[in-house]
Order: C-alpha cells, then sequence, then structure tokens
C-alpha cells in the first residue's frame, strides 16, 4: 500500500512540473524583430510642428490628420526623394510608431544634399509626433534615436592644406 501511495505522490509531482514549465513556455514569445511591439499606434491623432536640421540642411515639417499624402517644397515624396532608401528613412518614425496613413505631411526643407534633408525630414516628423502626443511617443522615439539630433558637420578647411586635411605632397628632393 505504502508503495502505490508513493508512485502516486511520484506522478502528480511530475505532473505538476511539466504543467509549470509548459505555461512558463506560453509566457515567452521571442522573435527577430528589433522593433516588435514599439509603437502601439495609439497616438492622439493632432495636428503638429516639428523643425529638423541636419549637415546644412532644414527642415520645418507640420503634420495635419489625414490619409499618409506627403508634400514636401510642393512635390509628392516620390517625386522630390526618388531614392527608396531616402523614403524609407523619412517614413521611420510613422512606421515604428504604427501611424502610416494617419497624417498628411508638408515639408519646408532647404540646403544641403539629399541625405542631409532627408534626415532633417525625419527629424523634423519625429518631433512633431513628439509634440503630438509626449506620453504614447517620447518613450519608443527616443529609445531607437530619432528624437537625437545628429552634430557632424563638414570640418573647416585649414590654412596651407588643400582641404580640411589633406596636406600637399611632400617631396624629399
Amino acid at each position: 500500500m505504502s508503495q502505490d501511495k508513493e508512485r502516486d505522490i511520484m506522478a502528480d509531482n511530475t505532473n505538476t512540473a511539466a504543467s509549470e514549465v509548459q505555461d512558463s513556455q506560453e509566457q515567452v514569445a521571442y522573435t527577430s524583430e528589433t522593433n516588435a511591439g514599439a509603437g502601439t499606434g495609439t497616438s492622439i491623432i493632432a495636428p503638429g510642428y516639428g523643425t529638423g536640421r541636419r549637415k546644412e540642411s532644414v527642415a520645418r515639417v507640420r503634420l495635419v490628420p489625414g490619409t499618409g499624402e506627403w508634400t514636401i517644397n510642393g512635390r509628392p515624396l516620390e517625386k522630390y526623394f526618388p531614392s527608396k532608401l531616402a523614403q524609407r528613412e523619412v517614413n521611420s518614425p510613422f512606421e515604428l510608431l504604427k501611424l502610416q496613413g494617419k497624417f498628411d505631411v508638408i515639408v519646408r526643407v532647404d540646403g544641403g544634399g539629399i541625405s542631409g534633408q532627408a534626415g532633417a525630414v525625419r527629424l523634423g516628423v519625429a518631433r512633431a509626433l513628439n509634440a503630438i502626443d509626449r506620453e504614447a511617443n517620447r518613450v519608443t522615439l527616443k529609445k531607437h534615436g530619432f528624437l537625437t539630433r545628429d552634430a557632424r558637420t563638414v570640418e573647416r578647411k585649414k590654412a596651407g592644406l588643400h582641404k580640411a586635411r589633406r596636406a600637399p605632397q611632400f617631396s624629399k628632393r
């Protein structure tokens, strides 16, 4: 009789341990996505404004609730930034927060080149989204570095050199 009780107790213990392991496996969900669950898409939909700068470029960005239409210096996004890389860069704050198609974007950008202007527009969009709803958007944008201004600029030319660091060719004789 005692052996039967011991077997029943052992069976109960193994069943309990197996169910605990199964419960802990169900709670943990791993993913290879870097921004899985980054934005909830529950931001307030209201007008907003932000200024972005990168290199020599300055972008003034206005967000208006709408259908996701982009206007950059009076031209659509695909005409102004034909490169898919630049288009992805300026859209990245919306993708991160899962707010694609919720705002119309009106941008005035000048100075610099294509890369600098795309970076300035991205910073302006991120700042505008931050201004609209700080509680919902700020933590995610800051964590992914969208609210940080890239302060790198071209180094000035020094006297006696061809460029900032390029010296004239040295001849020993």
